[in-house]
């Protein structure tokens, strides 16, 4: 425990399985070896929906949107041009916000208008797979203008909070700090649940260990409040930890009767899509995929990392899961019902290549992000976002 003070403590202390190696395995890490590639200035295309006024989706990513119709409508180009995105929040005058990860900024992208450069955290050390990965707006945001962000520093990963000054991010606190680091395995989704607190994906950086240590924060689904405190009601009194026995988590995600749901970069042979309940250990590094032992949880649904590569995850106004396959270059739907999945299919979501992130806009149609520019084969235009209702 004293290890995780120190560490913490800098914030104050089953369906069937679809065949499919993983794009974070010990060879090349989230796909192919290609060399990274730039990219001209970003774009926001001219027909890209129009905001919507609204409360900002918890986190920027995950719970179904509010509201009983699904909108409709052909898939439209938001954004193009963008350099590494990689986590996506949104204002709730309808802006998104889009981290870029080797750059170290945030930007701002708001319909009719050039992106903007809100945030450049020149504490981000970008490396492999590291740099500025997810980012969340509060709950609250209406009154305290919070939006925090997960990245890579020199010794770690850690979570900032920001604070919105109506034009750009202005930086608060580090409120955790101590999340191991490496050049692959290092999580990075945050989002804000249900009960308003602030849920972290980590990974275990490399060494497995960790993730069955719950002592580390590597290798976990972390819970914590805006100060960077474990909040009551965590299942290790004094601990953030939430969930262990994780391996790569970066996708976070709530159905509309509280359940959470996780994805996971497997090694050589599973990919997995979890439900998530606290206290729970679900494996890594004993088991990957369905081990069917005792104190060991297992997956909903399985891929083959070729198939997958599990990043991002919504669910969406259908109630499905989807979920960003890097590797699959496709987003899965997963029907779910009362927490029981169907059969994982292809979604028709537009060819994007390899996708990162997927999360549920103002508006209730599907804001899909491609991941092209560090590893894939790039296209002109590349990386993009693109409105989606799924068919």
């Amino acid at each position: 425990m004293d290890t995780l003070r120190r560490r913490r403590l800098t914030a104050c202390l089953s369906a069937g399985s679809l065949a499919l190696l993983a794009a974070c395995s010990s060879g090349p890490q989230e796909g192919s070896s290609s060399p990274p590639a730039t990219s001209g200035p970003a774009t926001w295309s001219a027909t890209s929906p129009a905001p919507t006024q609204g409360p900002a989706t918890p986190g920027g990513a995950s719970s179904a949107a509010p509201g009983t119709g699904v909108p409709t409508g052909p898939p439209q180009t938001v954004a193009t041009g963008l350099d590494v995105p990689w986590g996506l929040a949104f204002l709730p005058d309808g802006s998104a916000l889009v981290t870029l990860r080797d750059r170290g900024q945030v930007v701002q992208l708001r319909s009719g208008q050039a992106p903007r450069t809100v945030a450049t955290i020149g504490a981000v050390r970008p490396e492999g797979e590291a740099g500025l990965l997810g980012i969340a707006v509060s709950p609250a945001f209406a009154t305290d203008r919070r939006v925090f962000v997960y990245y890579t520093a020199a010794e770690d990963n850690r979570i900032e909070r920001f604070t919105w000054d109506g034009s750009a991010l202005r930086p608060d606190r580090v409120v955790l700090s101590g999340i191991p680091k490496a050049s692959v395995h290092n999580g990075g989704r945050l989002a804000f649940g249900p009960d308003r607190q602030l849920y972290v994906g980590t990974g275990d950086a490399g060494e497995t260990g960790r993730s069955q240590d719950r002592a580390s924060l590597g290798g976990k689904i972390l819970r914590i409040d805006q100060e960077g405190r474990p909040p009551a009601g965590n299942p290790f009194p004094g601990s953030p930890v939430w969930s262990l026995g994780h391996r790569n988590v970066q996708g976070l995600a709530w159905d509309a009767d509280g359940r959470m749901f996780a994805t996971e970069f497997g090694q050589d042979t599973f990919d997995e899509l979890n439900l998530i309940r606290a206290g729970q250990n679900y494996g890594w590094p004993t088991v990957e995929g369905r081990g069917g032992r005792s104190g060991l949880v297992d997956p909903l649904v399985t891929w083959s990392p070729d198939e997958a590569s599990p990043s991002g995850l919504a669910i969406g106004r259908d109630g499905a899961a989807y979920v960003a396959a890097l590797r699959g270059e496709r987003v899965w739907r997963v029907p779910l019902t009362d927490g029981r999945p169907g059969t994982p299919a292809r979604a028709g979501t537009p060819d994007l290549g390899r996708v990162r992130t997927v999360t549920v806009g103002p508006d209730g149609r599907l804001w899909v992000m491609s991941s092209n520019t560090f590893r894939g084969d790039p296209r002109p235009g590349d990386d993009r976002i693109v409105s989606w209702v799924p068919a």
